[in-house]
Order: structure tokens, then C-alpha cells, then sequence
């Protein structure tokens, strides 16, 4: 059924005849709203009172246990960062309702219980959540993309601190593998070696250089980050709205045209295309002689109605529905597609340069250890199984050569033979994210030990381990490995006879 409503119960009740449909706009975190569904449908006594929930966001409302979720969709596509969307809406309407001491979405449960207490038709009139998030991603922007997950960051702490333990991290890793294939980078060779009897001089210099590095990395990575967090946190006092001016139209209508001017792409997919969604809904039980009480957000009144006087301009149903294609190649794919095409060409252009079995050998050997250390190891670090993170380690060199093979699938179908993700999961996440109190270290444990939080960090952090393995630390290591044929000269002088080699195969060819 696309263009009819979705009862609540297994039918709806006979209709009155009076095909009419009267709409409420609500705060969805407000106690007077609350009060004002239960007045309205016991004042008005409808036929039908219509939610905007779908049967999802139904069942949660009604305690039902929530629905695992299909795992296999966050290990592929957008659909991870379509839950942080998905979160990030959540977690503002669960900080609303704490700062107001109501429970969100507290409005239409009174409309449901309300309407189930008096004997009236309850219909669900929204979109499926999980189409609108997806909708909702597509119509993003990069930058708005950004904007979206780095204010999730930003809850976590003091922006500062939140930067500085990343970068730490990540510092960490980079010092690691750094400090494998080389070094020392900042403490001079032999500068301890006088302060130090024997052979201890040179240990406390590594262990000095690696500190140090550290340090650097974690400067060098977090205050940038820090900085982005500031930009992003700008936290409004929420404690300064009166909850009743948001049903207020023109407060509303306010709110809406920010949001818009933040994203007008999201804006059509969050708002207007809810709107006519809802409205196609609402006009098909007038239609069939329902009277109808809808109970929808103050932010969809006014475009509701506006569709509900003028049916005429309704868009067609089909254009609100199924999945948002977005452009058919993203950019991110094609920068993956165009690094696969590089070192596939790298390594046959040495192979036509005439470069031997053991230079070879040893440039893939190279290209694989990386991969195994930082998918591997970020793997872990992000909460990973011991399997898991073997398994990132041991595919992570394939997304260099074949970007569709993302290390991180591998690493996260592994995982999931110990975990299970659910939808209660984001609710966990908001409680998590609500403590102030804690530490951003003992934040982030917490969140680790959450299924779906851990899966997709698992997932995620995997592909950046291999993606720097690949990227930055494989090129970088390429002078030290080819030492033997000249270093990077030698590597330049079989890359140039390889392309020669392949021009005269192509000109006979042709």
C-alpha cells in the first residue's frame, strides 16, 4: 500500500462519512503538546487518529522489542553513514527531551494511547525512517556531510581533548610503523649515548624518538581536528526555549528556513518530502469518508495543510518513495577506482620494465606487511576480535589492487560471528553520549563495547589502516625496499622502460 495509510490494528473502523481531516502540530518533546493531543481527540472524537510514525517507530513506541538490524547493509555502500544521520537526529531529539524531562516522541504516544483508550482507528501516515535517512544522506552536500558527523564528535567532550586523543591514536599507529622501517625522526642517533652505560643509551633513545613522534603526530592530527569541533559544536542554550513557542508558526517557520539555508537539499528530503508523504495519506482517508485527527511535528503543519487545501499539487507518490540513487559514480569511488588503476599499472609497468622476481617479490611482501600492520592493527584498536583483526590484516592489501574488496567487510562479517547489532543499540549510544561526567577515554570504551557502534568502528577504521598502509606508508617505504636496483631512481628508470615496452606492445597491436 503506498498511497493509504497503514492501521495501526488490523483494520480501521467504519467510516463516519464525513470525510475530514484536521491537523495538529506538536513539539515532539514538549509536556503541553501532550496535553493538547489528549484534549484535542477527546474533544473532537475522530474516526481515526493519524501518527506520524511509521511501523517501526510504532513498535518502539509501543515497548515491542526493536528489530535486529540486517548487518549485512552496514558493511556496505552509504549505509553506515546513513546511521550517523539516522543518530545524530536521534541524539538531538533525546537531549531535547532530557533537557525538558519528557520522553521524545512522548506526543504521539499520547495520540495512540488516547485514541486506543476511547476505541478509535489509529493510522500510521509517515515514510519508513529508513528510506528518509537514506534520502536524507543523498541529498547531502560533502561539506554538510561533515558538518553532520563532526558535531556527533563534538558531544564527546572539550573539543581539545577530543582531537588530542585521536590524534594520539592515530599518532600512536603512525610511530609504530614508523619506527619498524626506520628511524630515529627527531632524537639524534648516539645523543644519549653518554648519559647511558652500554647498549642503554640507544633503548632510551627509541623509546625517547617514539614518544616524542607521538606527541608530534598527535599535535599535528588533533589541533587541526579540535579546531573543526569548535566550528561544529556551537551548542544553542536549548535551556532558554520555551517549548511552547516551538508550535508557534512563525517560530517554527524560522527553524525551518535555518535548516534550509544549512542544507536545502536534506531539507527536501527531512521536510517536504515527508510533507506530501503524509498528506497523500491523510487525503486518501478523507477521500474514503474517515474524519481524521493527525498528529504531526510543528514543522510539517503548515506544508501538510497547504496539501491538504490544494491535493492538485501534490507530487506524485512514486517520486516519494524507494531509494535515493545519488550520482551513479561518487567521488570517493572513483578516487578508489582511479588508486586500484595506479598500482595495478605500478606493478605491471615493472613487470614490463623488465624489474626481477625478487624486486618484485619484495615490493608486494611490502605492500602486504603494512596492510596487515595498520588494518590489522586499527582493527583491534577500534574493538575487533582477535579473528576479526587477522582477517582485516590478511585481505587488507586486496583494496589496494581492488577497491570493491574493502578490507573492512571482511573484518566486520568475522565480527559478527560474536556480535549482534540492534536498533536499541542508538539508544544505548544517546545515554552514553549524554554523560557529561566522564572522561572522553572512558566515553569511548563504553562506546566500543555497543554491538553496532563497535561493528561499524571496526568496519571503518580497517579501511583507513589500509588506506594509509596503501596510500602513504607503502610509497614512502618504496626508496628503502628498491635500495638494491638504485632506490627510487631504479624504480623510476623500470617504471620509464616499462612504459616504452608497453607503447611498442600497443603500436603492434594497433
Amino acid at each position: 500500500m503506498t498511497e493509504h495509510a497503514e492501521s495501526a490494528a488490523d483494520e480501521f473502523p467504519e467510516p463516519s462519512g464525513t470525510g475530514r481531516v484536521d491537523v495538529v502540530g506538536t513539539a515532539h518533546v514538549s509536556e503541553h503538546s501532550v496535553e493538547e493531543v489528549e484534549s484535542a481527540i477527546e474533544e473532537s472524537k475522530p474516526d481515526i487518529v493519524a501518527v506520524e510514525l511509521d511501523e517501526g517507530r510504532y513498535r518502539q513506541i509501543k515497548g515491542e522489542t526493536p528489530d535486529d538490524l540486517d548487518a549485512s547493509d552496514l558493511l556496505r555502500g552509504n549505509t553506515v553513514f546513513q546511521f550517523l544521520a539516522y543518530w545524530m537526529l536521534s541524539y538531538i531529539q533525546t537531549r531535547l527531551g532530557d533537557r525538558f524531562d519528557i520522553e521524545p516522541g512522548a506526543d504521539m504516544k499520547a495520540g495512540i494511547d488516547t485514541a486506543e483508550r476511547l476505541g478509535l482507528g489509529v493510522a500510521l501516515v509517515d515514510r519508513d525512517i529508513q528510506t528518509t535517512v537514506q534520502r536524507f544522506w543523498a541529498r547531502l552536500t560533502a561539506v554538510e556531510k561533515l558538518k553532520l558527523v563532526g558535531s556527533l564528535a563534538a558531544e564527546m567532550g572539550p573539543p581539545l581533548t577530543v582531537g588530542l586523543t585521536v590524534g594520539a591514536v592515530f599518532g600512536g599507529l603512525f610511530a609504530v610503523v614508523a619506527g619498524a622501517f626506520g628511524g630515529p625522526f627527531i632524537v639524534p642517533s648516539g645523543a644519549l649515548s653518554g648519559v647511558f652505560p652500554g647498549g642503554l643509551g640507544g633503548t632510551v633513545e627509541g623509546l625517547l624518538d617514539t614518544l616524542l613522534l607521538i606527541c608530534v603526530a598527535a599535535a599535528g592530527i588533533g589541533i587541526p581536528i579540535a579546531a573543526l569541533l569548535v566550528q561544529f559544536r556551537g551548542e544553542a542554550d536549548v535551556e532558554e526555549f520555551d517549548m511552547e513557542k516551538l508550535t508557534d508558526t512563525d517560530v517554527v517557520s524560522a527553524m525551518m528556513e535555518e535548516f534550509r539555508q544549512f542544507s536545502p537539499g536534506g531539507a527536501e528530503a527531512l521536510i517536504d518530502e515527508r510533507d506530501a508523504f503524509i498528506a497523500h495519506r491523510l487525503v486518501a482517508l478523507r477521500e474514503a469518508g474517515y474524519h481524521v485527527l493527525a498528529v504531526v511535528g510543528a514543522g510539517h503543519r503548515e506544508g501538510i495543510q497547504n496539501y491538504l487545501d490544494n491535493p492538485e499539487t501534490l507530487p506524485p507518490m512514486e517520486s516519494l518513495t524507494g531509494t535515493e540513487g545519488g550520482r551513479r559514480v561518487s567521488l570517493y569511488k572513483l578516487v578508489g577506482y582511479g588508486f586500484g588503476v595506479v598500482f595495478l599499472v605500478f606493478f605491471g609497468l615493472l613487470i614490463l620494465g623488465g624489474a626481477s622476481q625478487a624486486v618484485l617479490l619484495q615490493l608486494f611482501v611490502a605492500l602486504v606487511v603494512v596492510n596487515a600492520v595498520l588494518a590489522g592493527g586499527l582493527a583491534k584498536v577500534a574493538g575487533a576480535h582477535w579473528s576479526s583483526a587477522a582477517a582485516a590484516g590478511a585481505f587488507g592489501w586486496l583494496t589496494s589492487l581492488f577497491p570493491l574488496l574493502a578490507a573492512g567487510w571482511f573484518a566486520g562479517y568475522v565480527e559478527l560471528r560474536y556480535i549482534s547489532v540492534n536498533i536499541s543499540d542508538i539508544a544505548t549510544l544517546n545515554e552514553i553520549l549524554n554523560d557529561q561526567e566522564s572522561p572522553v577515554m572512558d566515553l569511548v570504551s563504553r562506546m566500543r563495547a555497543v554491538p553496532l557502534f563497535r561493528l561499524i568502528l571496526v568496519v571503518a577504521l580497517t579501511n583507513v589502516g589500509s588506506a594509509i598502509a596503501s596510500y602513504v606508508v607503502f610509497p614512502v617505504l618504496i626508496p628503502y625496499i628498491s635500495s638494491d636496483i638504485g632506490g627510487m631512481q631504479g624504480v623510476s628508470r623500470l617504471l620509464w622502460q616499462g612504459v616504452r615496452e608497453g607503447t611498442q606492445i600497443l603500436v603492434g597491436v594497433l
